[in-house]
């Protein structure tokens, strides 16, 4: 098995691979889909540190000191690893809240505020 050592690879091109397969689209708009990747990357990127953030916190709380080996070597117990699930489940839904609101918007167009309706009420009243 072959290493890739960081201080002699080109990440950039791997970067820009396309996966194999239709890339599937939620949006109509391109644009819409352009800030929803990248917003979905910055969201993992976060994830990777927080999980990593958290490997740090358990390791000095147990041992008092740490080396990388330490962290890139840390496997949580069930319970660590129910606790980072779990936190990652509400993370998703935080980061994706807005898109399940419009989906129950669309799903029940009768609870949709018509919100220049509403503002021409209250200049009315």
């Amino acid at each position: 098995m072959t290493t890739i050592q960081a201080d002699n690879f080109d990440w950039i091109p791997l970067t820009g691979a396309k996966p194999s397969g239709k890339r599937p689209y939620f949006f109509d708009d391109p644009a819409v889909e352009r800030v929803l990747a990248i917003t979905m990357a910055v969201a993992q990127e976060v994830a990777v540190i927080r999980e990593r953030l958290d490997t740090v916190e358990r390791l000095l709380e147990k041992n008092g000191s740490i080396t990388r080996a330490d962290i890139d070597t840390y496997a949580p117990d069930p319970a660590s690893a129910t606790e980072r699930a779990e936190w990652q489940r509400m993370y998703i839904a935080r980061v994706l809240r807005i898109v399940q609101q419009e989906i129950e918007a669309m799903s029940k167009p009768e609870n949709n505020v018509d919100i220049e309706a509403q503002a021409e009420d209250l200049k009315r009243n």
